[in-house]
């Protein structure tokens, strides 16, 4: 990287910074990097979350509470030429957050209680073979921050504060969010390129996950830095 200074995570982000962030010519690059340090923001103090399973008793206003609960935006950033190299946002779409946003989607599509309690139970289910997040990337390069491309920028983990750290088992590319991604996930911007990422919930070598774990989180790697996206347990 040379001279180039990186700074990363959301304490790193002073008022001074977000000044020079205004003198960046690149107009798209300036709203992205100021939008995403706004939800960065709101993201400050987030409470831990938790695992466990069982029933919720969440209505559909609730669903926009659930989504900043587990969702968390990370910055890396490069001073020297002010350059946005990575932001990213993402859900963790864990069994609390399906039921919210099951609940939601059954209310605006008017499903009947039979069909919601369907999808509500295929939903679960999946949490239990895997680990899924919905993110959204931004950075300077397109082709670089293209996960599905071999010759992507970064790699991404799932990690955890008792040390394992877990390749993807898929990661589904999706090219262009439709009105569910936009509603859902509000920060699925055109700007944006957009995935699924499925993580085994357990391999030959025991959960991905510990059981004792008290940090989950994303990160995010390569030759131009790494950044994690951390979410506390309770």
């Amino acid at each position: 990287m040379g001279s180039a200074i990186l700074m990363s995570r959301r304490r790193f982000w002073p008022t001074g910074l977000l000044a020079l962030v205004f003198c960046v010519r690149n107009e798209w690059v300036r709203t992205v990097v100021v939008a995403s340090f706004a939800l960065s923001i709101a993201a400050c103090g987030t409470r831990p979350v938790s695992l466990g399973e069982g029933p919720r008793e969440y209505l559909p206003t609730d669903y926009e509470h659930v989504l900043a609960r587990w969702t968390r935006t990370e910055h890396l950033l490069a001073l020297a030429e002010v350059d946005d190299l990575l932001t990213v946002t993402s859900t963790f779409e864990s069994w609390d957050f399906r039921w919210a946003y099951v609940i939601r989607y059954a209310r605006d599509y008017r499903l009947s209680v039979e069909q919601r309690k369907l999808l509500l139970d295929s939903t679960l289910a999946e949490t239990r073979a895997h680990h899924q997040f919905f993110v959204a990337l931004y950075g300077g390069n397109r082709r670089w921050i293209d996960l599905t491309r071999p010759e992507s920028a970064w790699i991404v983990r799932l990690i955890d504060d008792k040390g394992n750290e877990t390749a993807p088992e898929e990661i589904i590319k999706i090219a262009k969010p439709g009105p569910i991604e936009r509603t859902y996930f509000r920060y699925a911007s055109v700007w944006r390129q957009v995935f699924r990422i499925r993580f085994p919930t357990s391999t030959p070598s025991g959960p991905t996950i510990a059981s004792d774990a008290k940090v989950v989180g994303l990160r995010f790697a390569g030759a131009q830095g790494s950044e994690e996206l951390l979410w506390e347990l309770r």
